[in-house]
């Protein structure tokens, strides 16, 4: 795995020279950049200080550090050994780190303390994907083989390229699309430490045109965020150097994907909105055609294979070499997870739609769907027909129970600067949402929210706005929470009329 993405593009294709990294710290002072020849050394002096410590081949190692170079080498290091690595995103609280880690039994823990680098926990990597303890067991060669692939075709990569996906190793997207993707193609990437709106609105677009980034990849929720505050922080920038953009993390609504396309693109970029999982490793472009090799279907509530244009249970009928092979010392929670809902089938966890052209629309998470009075609706229609409103940045929308119907739908909605709430918005809302898709769709609940509860990654956490929308305080574990002063204000605002 090592030698693949560093010892054989150095030595073998002499790009030692060439900048595997920009890294880009929290503050716009500090940064560096990291040559491949420089990467490899790093590595190498990494390694070797593991295998001090006792480290081999098969050992489980946990990293926990920022988005800062030194996560890279400690990560490569242990797949240059043979060792087992997991990254933990790097806002998981200390407590619930050690807790995550129990299952993997991890042998030395890597963490940092403050910005610098260095020492404490978890397993995932190039053999084990244990992000946030889904024990994702997958092939070394497989996995290289398609994240490889996929970064070249989807993202149709060239020498002279600079990309930049914005999300946390820790995620797999990270462990894809920062690290072994991008370095098998001997790609020029950059590494962001820091947040999209600090110390201003507009550090993404100020980062774009310092690097000259060609590719951006990043997730329809920092989309959102960004819309909020218009297209002004976007002029004072040239991003002209851009020619492809990106989604991934959770379907992108209409009104977001137009802003991308036109405000961050200038019309001219196209959007390569992908979908795939921990799971799967791979990006398929759905929301267009599935990557070589993968054969999705959609089956009904019977299991029974829909044709044509068609909404139900998105499955796939074949494996490829990139799929995962267990859940890491459980094959049984592997093959009840993913398989037993319906025999011979790879079961996703997501409601899909295919148009007319053939074209697959994912609708989202099936957990995502809400059942009012015997209708089945996904939340992301009802949060896109809410965010085509100019008043509204955006919405999140979850299910609370109704005597009646069933499920009502409690919707959050964030507003653009300088917008009020007040009961006249709300109906207009209400309005809107019956006549983008009918009445049995109405909202019962619109809050105001100043912000949304949402990982540092940016992926809002839609547990805790159903524990909102129901009044239960027991919200479990936060480590993941970016900000839990908005849980406070969210649950301070709750509308009176759900109380």
């Amino acid at each position: 795995m090592c030698y693949n993405v560093l010892d054989r593009l150095v030595k073998e294709r002499s790009l030692g020279e060439k900048v595997a990294y920009y890294w880009e710290g929290n503050s716009p002072d500090h940064h560096m950049s990291i040559t491949y020849r420089q990467l490899l050394s790093q590595v190498c002096r990494c390694a070797n200080v593991l295998k001090k410590m006792g480290v081999k081949k098969g050992d489980r190692v946990s990293i926990y550090l920022p988005m800062i170079p030194e996560l890279v080498y400690t990560m490569l290091a242990c797949a240059r050994i043979g060792a087992v690595h997991s990254i933990v995103v790097s806002s998981v609280m200390i407590n619930s780190l050690f807790s995550d880690a129990n299952d993997a039994q991890p042998f030395p823990h890597i963490f940092a303390v403050c910005s610098l680098c260095v020492d404490q926990l978890s397993p995932h990597s190039c053999i084990l994907s244990l992000c946030m303890v889904q024990g994702v067991l997958h092939t070394v060669a497989g996995y290289l083989l398609y994240t490889s692939l996929t970064f070249k075709y989807v993202f149709d990569h060239h020498h002279d390229d600079v990309y930049w996906c914005t999300a946390d190793i820790g995620w797999i997207t990270g462990h894809s699309y920062i690290t072994y993707g991008p370095l098998a193609n001997g790609a020029t990437s950059v590494l962001f430490e820091g947040i999209p709106v600090h110390p201003h609105v507009g550090r993404f677009w100020e980062i774009i045109e310092k690097y000259k980034v060609t590719k951006f990849y990043t997730a329809p929720t920092a989309i959102r965020l960004l819309m909020k505050y218009g297209r002004e922080p976007l002029q004072k920038y040239d991003l002209s150097s851009l020619r492809i953009l990106g989604t991934v993390g959770e379907p992108i609504n209409p009104e977001a994907w137009h802003w991308y396309h036109e405000a961050v693109g200038q019309g001219r970029c196209p959007v390569v909105d992908t979908f795939w999982q921990t799971e799967t490793v791979s990006v398929r472009e759905l929301s267009t055609f599935p990557f070589f090799g993968v054969e999705p279907t959609i089956l009904n509530e019977h299991g029974e294979e829909l044709q044509g244009e068609a909404e139900g249970y998105l499955v796939f009928k074949r494996p490829w070499p990139g799929i995962m092979r267990t859940v890491y010392r459980n094959h049984e929670r592997f093959e009840n997870t993913y398989f037993k809902k319906f025999p011979g089938f790879y079961v996703t966890g997501d409601g899909c739609r295919r148009d007319k052209d053939g074209y697959y629309w994912i609708t989202g998470r099936i957990d995502d769907m809400l059942n009012v009075s015997g209708h089945l609706m996904s939340t992301a229609e009802v949060e896109s027909a809410l965010t085509e409103h100019p008043a509204v940045a955006e919405a999140a929308v979850v299910s609370r129970p109704h005597k009646v119907k069933g499920e009502s739908l409690y919707c959050f909605v964030t507003l653009k600067n300088s917008r009020e709430f007040n009961h006249t918005l709300v109906e207009d809302l209400k309005r809107q949402v019956r006549e983008k898709i009918g009445p049995i769709a109405t909202p019962d609940f619109i809050q105001n929210a100043p912000a949304l509860p949402k990982t540092r990654s940016g992926k809002i956490m839609r547990r805790i706005l159903r524990q909102i929308a129901r009044n239960d305080k027991d919200l479990g574990d936060l480590s993941t929470l970016a900000d839990p002063k908005v849980v406070e204000v969210l649950f301070s605002q709750r509308c009176e009329a759900a109380a």
